[in-house]
């Protein structure tokens, strides 16, 4: 017999599968760190530094304070000492070393020239295959490198996103697994190196797993990280195709590691990890940012709180509805409101743009729980103070909740 589950209960199950507990007090430590990106699979990369880097605030969002070089030590450095990679997981992520050799295939399916992005890459390389193996070439010599510091690569190619020749060239190798990113510069730019420099030569040189055990491995992951999830959800988290979840789905039932559910409110059927287990949702607030795995998918999120996000940086800004960078914010376990936020580094503050509660929510509650959410942003981002620009009834509230320290606007 199917298991039906409560709207609340599928939330709750949301939640724990994502980590999120009642932040403690002090920074986290290493090992919360690791655990928390092995439990998320993924941290998304984004160039966008509005308030921070994406794939800084997850953590900040689940765990509280901790040193964010902490994390870029993880990514960087001799084999012996990497904890994570990146690469194609959901998006550009951060990944665990580990999980490596679960994504052989995909670079072996983008090598063989896969469709979308890779198949344009791959026209490239039938194109200039010369071309290509001397950028290789370069970054085996002395590498590791950039874009910016190979010989030869710098001819635009226009129609490619405005990309140079050599740019071009290092992309189809980062998809195809040829070259791995070593670090990023202070400017965000990739640095590569050959896979055994980066991951280590023993796991380069592993046999990888079957396809479909991969890919396995990976729904299974997805299903650990959402609690409770449709097929849709399972196939978006790391980028899988419709049939091959679907596949995979069936497998993991027979090893009974998921449960087949049905959640009130959902049209389509859905699974439970048997390993799930529920967040409490009293005292839960945190503020997700745009590229939080909670709100990589926004049907997901839509169905889950009842909460309709979109991200508008790419709108133009007379067509945006909330802002530029909208977080949204998490009281109690359920999305109540969403605010534009930006760090203003040269003076210090943490700006709220703009503050918009949800419909029904407790204003006075809300901003209390945001006044201090925000000082405790402020404070992770190496901010003195909060600026409120607005005037909302939701501004006025927080600033009513922030009493003595230190807000202006």
């Amino acid at each position: 017999m199917t298991l039906s589950l409560s709207a609340h209960q599928a939330i709750r199950l949301a939640l724990g599968g994502q980590g999120f507990r009642s932040a403690g007090s002090g920074q986290a430590d290493g090992r919360k760190l690791l655990g928390t990106v092995r439990r998320l699979g993924a941290l998304q990369i984004d160039s966008v530094n509005v308030v921070c880097r994406a794939h800084y605030m997850p953590l900040f969002s689940r765990l509280g304070d901790y040193d964010r070089s902490r994390l870029d030590g993880f990514n960087q450095g001799p084999p012996s000492r990497r904890r994570l990679f990146e690469y194609w997981g959901h998006e550009a992520s951060l990944l665990p070393v580990e999980d490596y050799p679960l994504y052989r295939w995909r670079m072996q399916r983008a090598e063989a020239g896969g469709g979308g992005l890779w198949g344009r890459l791959k026209r490239f390389s039938r194109e200039h295959p010369d071309f290509i193996e001397a950028m290789l070439a370069q970054i085996e010599r002395a590498g590791p490198l950039a874009a910016s510091e190979l010989a030869g690569g710098g001819r635009s190619q226009g129609s490619w996103w405005g990309w140079s020749e050599g740019k071009t060239a290092l992309e189809y190798l980062f998809w195809s697994g040829r070259i791995l990113v070593a670090h990023r510069r202070n400017s965000f730019e990739r640095v590569y190196d050959l896979p055994e420099r980066v991951v280590g030569r023993a796991l380069v040189e592993q046999a990888p797993p079957a396809v479909d055990d991969a890919q396995r491995a990976l729904v299974e992951r997805a299903a650990g990280a959402m609690g409770v999830a449709t097929r849709r959800d399972l196939q978006r988290y790391f980028r899988l195709g419709a049939g091959e979840t679907r596949a995979r789905i069936d497998e993991l039932v027979e090893q009974r590691l998921l449960e087949p559910v049905s959640v009130e409110g959902w049209s389509s059927e859905a699974w439970c990890h048997v390993r799930a287990r529920p967040a409490p949702m009293n005292g839960l607030q945190t503020l997700l940012a745009p590229f939080d795995p909670m709100m990589w998918d926004r049907d997901r999120a839509a169905r889950l709180f009842g909460f309709h996000y979109r991200i508008e940086i790419y709108t133009p800004a007379a067509r945006r509805r909330h802002g530029y960078y909208v977080l949204p914010f998490m009281h109690d376990g359920r999305l109540v409101a969403r605010l534009d936020l930006r760090a203003d580094r040269a003076q210090g503050l943490l700006e709220v743009i703009a503050s918009h509660p949800e419909a029904g929510v407790n204003i006075e509650a809300v901003g209390a729980a945001l006044s201090v959410e925000l000082e405790r942003l402020a404070r992770f981002l190496g901010l003195s103070g909060i600026a409120l620009r607005g005037q909302s009834p939701l501004d006025l509230a927080i600033r009513a909740g922030n009493g003595h320290r230190p807000v202006c606007g």
